[in-house]
C-alpha cells in the first residue's frame, strides 16, 4: 500500500510521514526530496530558473510514477501538490493508495510556520503575524476544497507526532 500525506506546510507531512514509515516498517519518500534529486537542484531552484509550470508538469510526472510503486510507501507530497494538474484525482484513483489529510487550524499552522518561515522562501518576507494569518487564509481557502477530498482527515491540533502517528495507524487499520 501506498499511504500519500497532503496537507498545508508546516502540518507535518515529513516528520510525521517519516515516523509513521518507521512504525509500519514501510519505505518514506518525500515527493519534494525526490524531485530535487531527479532535477539536481532544489525546488526553490527549479521554481526560479525553470518557472512553476516546469516545477507543476515534473511533479505530476514523478507523483504518477511513485504511485506506481509496488513496496510499502508512506509519500509526502508538497502542499500544493493535489491542487494541480488534477494530482488529487490520480491520488484518489491509484490503486492500493490511501490519503491521508493532515489537518491544521489556520492558528496551528501561523504559530508553526512563524518560527519556522526562514526556511521556507514562499513565506520568508512576511514579516508580522497578521500578515502570515492572512496570507495562509487565503492559500488555505483555495486549497482546503482539494485537501478535503483525502480519504482520511486526521487532525494534528494540540497533539505530539505520536500522537498523530497513533490517529492514522488507527483510521488506517
Amino acid at each position: 500500500m501506498i499511504i500519500v500525506l497532503i496537507g498545508y506546510m508546516a502540518s507535518g507531512k515529513t516528520s510525521i510521514g517519516k515516523k509513521l514509515a518507521e512504525k509500519l516498517n514501510y519505505n518514506f519518500l518525500d515527493l519534494d526530496d525526490f524531485i530535487e534529486d531527479r532535477e539536481n537542484m532544489s525546488v526553490t531552484d527549479v521554481f526560479k530558473e525553470k518557472g512553476e509550470i516546469y516545477f507543476r508538469k515534473q511533479e505530476s510526472h514523478y507523483l504518477n510514477r511513485l504511485l506506481k510503486s509496488k513496496n510499502n510507501t508512506i509519500l509526502s507530497v508538497g502542499g500544493g501538490t493535489p491542487c494541480y494538474s488534477g494530482n488529487i484525482d490520480v491520488i484518489l484513483s491509484a490503486k492500493n493508495v490511501k490519503s491521508i489529510y493532515l489537518k491544521a487550524s489556520l492558528t496551528t499552522l501561523v504559530n508553526k510556520l512563524m518560527s519556522k518561515k526562514a526556511t521556507r522562501p514562499l513565506i520568508a518576507h512576511i514579516e508580522t503575524t497578521e500578515e502570515m494569518t492572512a496570507f495562509i487564509g487565503k492559500h488555505l481557502f483555495e486549497r482546503i476544497q482539494f485537501y478535503n477530498q483525502a480519504e482520511i482527515k486526521v487532525s494534528i491540533d494540540n497533539k505530539t507526532k505520536d500522537d498523530v502517528v497513533e490517529d492514522i495507524i488507527l483510521e488506517l487499520f
